[in-house]
């Protein structure tokens, strides 16, 4: 659909798009204009204590004996894994800590803990996604190429295995990653060598990923070296299924609008703030849980400013969701449970054709029946 189709947004006026975008100009020069020491310290802080984690997690699966040790290691080094991914290299990678002029903590020179390589993300994910937020057909991150998350996404009967596509791209997400972005530099590469080279350079850092977590770290265990590598395996996996919902959470769930490339044609920067806004949906989170969701529980922050430090999204939120209050609009946000049941119900409806599904009970179910289902032992 495009923004004038929907008609809960369709009393804004053009000069009431002007006033919204200059309510959110100014929220960004407030943030920029107070940047400082609290914020450094804040993003260095994070790195050290990522690493003393990671490194006390993996002290803890060669150390220790018996089954417990063995998973306390194994989530102490998920949880490293994933702020090192969400709160760190994702938001590193956005530019976020630029403005500091520290040459390690840089979009251009962090290489993240991940298959992938960064230098590739950048592109697919800061401008492919999000300046094309949930543009079918442009946005490449809209389910991803292997799921269909929009009625407007011509179904193929290869979305039959949706549902499990999904559980394998959770379970895999930093590899479904790896090979999406590259997919997305090699379509802009204009030769044959230039599409090679992408192709070199992702297998060169697959290469020593896989090097280091499934070959240096177990032989440094000596006999344990089996503890290391399932832990190591183990920690992998939940970094990824965890960042796979807590994407899902902020693009696929209910209330998260999606929209034609037509959309994008002669688009002003108001109408970008607003495709943003309805295009991105939050989950409710405490301090612990929005840190380890690198602050993307605040996902439609993040789509307005995805620029500005992570740490402010918390302050940022309370402003954008009294201007959503103060011009009529939604602002979606809602328990994390329920907001990923809403992805997985979208997911499985439009498995099937339209035909099937428009007004089928699949559609009709709701959040709460799923949450019942999925309580049943």
């Amino acid at each position: 659909m495009a923004i004038a189709d929907v008609a809960e947004y369709a009393h804004l006026t053009e000069s009431d798009l002007e006033a919204l975008a200059a309510e959110l100009d100014q929220i960004r020069r407030d943030v920029e204009a107070s940047r400082g020491t609290r914020d450094r310290n804040y993003i260095r802080r994070t790195i050290a204590g990522q690493r003393v984690l990671e490194v006390a997690a993996r002290l803890t699966i060669a150390a220790t004996s018996g089954r417990r040790g063995w998973w306390l290691g194994a989530i102490g080094l998920a949880a490293a894994k994933s702020i090192e991914n969400m709160e760190i290299a994702h938001n590193v990678g956005h530019g976020q800590w630029d403005w500091m002029n520290d040459p390690e903590i840089h979009s251009t020179t962090w290489e993240w803990d991940m298959a992938g390589l960064s230098s590739q993300w950048r592109y697919s994910h800061n401008y492919r996604h999000h300046v094309n937020t949930n543009v079918v057909g442009v946005d490449d991150d809209l389910g991803y190429g292997v799921l269909r998350v929009s009625r407007d996404q011509e179904w193929n009967p290869s979305y039959l295995f949706a549902p499990l596509r999904s559980v394998l791209l959770a379970l895999g997400f930093e590899w479904g990653i790896a090979l999406h972005d590259l997919y997305s530099e090699q379509e802009r590469a204009t030769t044959d060598v230039e599409k090679a080279a992408h192709g070199k350079a992702l297998r060169r850092k697959i290469g020593r990923q896989m090097v280091k977590d499934y070959a240096l770290y177990p032989a440094l265990s000596l006999v344990r070296w089996r503890r290391t590598l399932g832990a190591n395996v183990t920690a992998n996996v939940l970094r990824n299924v965890w960042a796979y919902v807590v994407i899902c959470c902020g693009h696929f769930a209910d209330g998260a609008e999606k929209f034609e490339p037509k959309t994008l044609e002669n688009e002003t920067k108001p109408e970008w703030y607003l495709r943003q806004m309805l295009g991105s949906a939050n989950f409710d989170a405490g301090p612990v849980m929005a840190f380890m969701s690198g602050n993307l529980c605040y996902q439609i922050e993040h789509h307005l400013f995805p620029d500005l430090p992570s740490n402010r999204y918390a302050e940022i939120a309370t402003r954008v969701r009294a201007l959503c209050d103060a011009y009529g609009l939604p602002y979606t946000t809602g328990h994390l449970v329920k907001q990923y049941l809403m992805t997985v119900r979208t997911i499985f409806a439009l498995a099937l054709p339209n035909r099937f599904t428009e007004n089928g009970r699949l559609e009709r179910l709701d959040v709460e029946q799923l949450q019942q289902v999925s309580a049943v032992p």
